[in-house]
């Protein structure tokens, strides 16, 4: 039962993901964005009261609003700009967060849960929002709508290999104590699913393009052209490191819930747990194919 509404579930929201993420204007899928942050960071906030926190509830998710807010009203209207500005809005937002939560927690009678509340909170914006944020950027790059359809295609194949590899194959287990079912089968059932993934879209890059520009999914500056395709290789080593950091971006998020004594970060998404369970794995993966975007647009 909780399998078959796992793929009830993901066979409804792929589709809405993958028009948002290929069509929707970046003001709409900020939105959106901003909307699937303060979920999930709803969700890692009560977790932290499993470790006997009380952090600060409404300014993290104003906080967390804001940098949205920001990439929905991104001023540059070039790759290179665009890339520059959030760049430079993540750093100062990161830097400014401990400080921002330590000032309020100023204001708390018991000041021995100031410094949690503030590291619970400054965390949650790093860990949850900034990725999310990077995501909505990177569809702003030369090629940004494809590279988000190859970042979600490749962690999925990931997550679904290593499930079903997982469970029928899997004997030796990776981390018991933070997630029991995870075996090395399964890893690397993942790792070569991601790979092979990313070898099938760069040998079909160009008429898969062709027919998303045919069906007006993607604009010209989201595709995929000959003159700017890289090397094979390139692209199978980046398969592979954005899949070691799904990986490890889920094993991370299990450590939390392990901690907190969750098995699930919530409920709201039937048979995948909660909104921080379905995007643990992007969480770091994001910011590895944000940072070559962003280097390949800087050459």
């Amino acid at each position: 039962m909780n399998l078959l509404k796992r793929i009830l579930t993901a066979v409804v929201l792929i589709p809405i993901v993958l028009l948002l993420v290929l069509r929707a204007p970046i003001p709409l899928l900020a939105l959106v964005a901003g909307l699937v942050a303060a979920l999930a960071v709803q969700e890692l906030l009560k977790l932290a009261e499993g470790y006997g926190i009380r952090p600060f509830h409404l300014p993290t998710y104003v906080f967390v609003a804001l940098l949205f807010v920001l990439l929905a009203v991104n001023p540059g209207d070039k790759p290179l700009s665009s890339t520059a500005f959030v760049a430079g809005t993540v750093a100062l937002a990161a830097a400014l967060a401990p400080f921002i939560f330590l000032v309020l927690g100023m204001r708390r009678e018991d000041l021995s849960g100031a410094f949690p509340a503030a590291m619970a909170s400054a965390f949650a914006f790093g860990y949850v929002a900034l990725p999310l944020g990077l995501l909505v950027q990177l569809r702003q790059q030369w090629q940004g709508a494809f590279l988000l359809l190859y970042l979600l295609l490749l962690v999925w194949a990931g997550d679904i290999f290593a499930y079903f590899v997982g469970r029928s194959l899997g004997r030796h287990r990776m981390a018991p104590r933070i997630s029991p079912k995870k075996t090395w089968e399964g890893a690397v059932a993942s790792l070569l699913a991601s790979m092979a993934v990313g070898w099938l879209l760069y040998k079909y890059a160009l008429p898969i393009n062709s027919a998303l520009l045919n069906a007006h999914l993607i604009e010209r500056k989201d595709g995929v052209f000959a003159q700017n395709m890289q090397p094979l290789w390139i692209t199978l080593l980046l398969s592979a490191a954005i899949n070691l950091a799904a990986q490890l971006g889920d094993l991370v998020e299990s450590l939390i819930k392990r901690g907190a004594g969750a098995k699930d970060s919530g409920s709201i998404l039937p048979g995948h747990g909660g909104m921080l369970d379905r995007i643990d794995a992007l969480l770091l993966a994001a910011p590895v194919l944000w940072y070559y975007a962003a280097w390949r647009v800087l050459q």
